[in-house]
């Protein structure tokens, strides 16, 4: 996840306004690459306003990219873990205040004053992460090497993005709960929410459903599970704070689902969205698995994802309930293209455009 990226989207507001009249398939056919393949989604409240895809989701099958297309959505897998750890605390389980301690077991007296709270808003002090995404990491190795961790900072004193953290909140998730993370998310989430085609393994995804991701030079990196991953979704490095894959749909079932009470009471949703930690270099603070920006007409709350191949942007009006989703496989290219410069306008413009719509 990139910081700031919401603060260019808002100072953007005043030159960019979505052309009357103009279908947004058209808007997306003139501002959208040629290359990329992906999918878009915009809502207000329970209602889909567009869903198309782009481009291409597998080119050797010459598989189109559709609004049921399978793509991984990265660091928004963080947002999932943060309602996990809110349903807990709804059901008694767990407070965010709690020390991690309370849940892990004995920690070394620098990290004994972290709670789950700081994992929450990467105020913890502890580095981004310990290795690649796929390197072959256990629960109990990914656990001993964040407390031996040299701290970046005193818990709760500073901002420093960590995925290492939402990977100790999963690791939380299970020793409290008893069941696997995944296992806790679709039974207390995703089930609730409708979300059908999410998780790590468990949907039964057909396999030409599931993006196939390309690097800068357009060569296929395979599809998210084709990288090392254990029996039950990926290694430690990136369990819970990335590697989620989900649909445009469920995505938009997830905005539905957070604008009721089917997964979340309006008291957690307000512990989720409150913005608790500023970032450096921005006017944006991060909540609970969102970054949240009060841009004077109202808050947006918004987390994008990436990696080295893929990028993917949701962005939610916490004020009128528009939502907007997008998702590519392949969002770098060489001198050609870099969806992330293309990132704020585009997020900005389906967000208007799916307010006037819905007007």
């Amino acid at each position: 996840m990139r910081t700031g990226v919401l603060l260019m989207l808002v100072l953007a507001m005043a030159a960019c306004s979505p052309a009357a009249g103009e279908p947004l398939a058209a808007y997306l056919a003139r501002t959208l690459p040629e290359g990329p393949g992906g999918t878009v989604v915009t809502a207000r409240g329970d209602r889909i306003v567009h869903c198309q895809g782009f481009g291409l989701a597998d080119r050797a099958a010459g598989t189109p990219a559709t609004c049921d297309t399978v793509y991984d959505v990265m660091s928004i897998t963080k947002q999932f873990t943060a309602a996990a750890i809110l349903k807990l605390e709804t059901m008694g389980r767990l407070r965010t205040s709690d020390p991690i301690s309370a849940h892990l077991g004995p920690v070394p007296p620098g990290k004994r004053q972290i709670t789950v709270h700081h994992l929450l808003t990467h105020t913890a002090g502890l580095p981004e992460s310990l290795g690649d995404d796929y390197d072959v990491l256990s629960r109990e190795n990914m656990l001993a090497g964040a407390l031996a961790s040299d701290p970046l900072s005193a818990p709760g004193e500073r901002f420093h993005y960590s995925n290492l953290g939402y990977s100790m909140l999963a690791a939380i998730i299970e020793k409290v709960s008893g069941m696997g993370y995944e296992e806790f998310l679709a039974e207390h989430l995703f089930a609730p929410a409708g979300m059908t085609s999410t998780g790590y393994v468990l949907p039964r995804w057909d396999r030409d459903q599931v993006a196939v991701e390309y690097d800068a030079r357009g060569a296929s990196r395979g599809r998210p599970y084709d990288h090392p991953w254990a029996a039950d979704g990926p290694y430690w490095n990136l369990r819970g704070n990335g590697g989620i894959l989900s649909t445009a749909r469920d995505m938009f079932r997830w905005h539905r689902a957070l604008t009721g009470d089917a997964v979340l009471t309006d008291s957690a949703k307000e512990k989720l969205f409150t913005p608790y930690a500023p970032m450096p270099d921005s006017e944006e603070s991060y909540a609970y698995g969102w970054s949240v920006l009060d841009t004077g007409d109202g808050p947006i709350a918004w987390h994008d994802g990436g990696n080295s191949w893929s990028l993917a942007t949701y962005a939610r009006s916490l004020d009128d309930g528009v939502m907007a989703f997008w998702v590519s496989n392949h969002a770098y290219r060489d001198s050609r293209w870099n969806l992330e410069d293309l990132e704020p306008d585009l997020t900005l413009d389906l967000l208007d455009r799916a307010r006037s719509a819905a007007r």
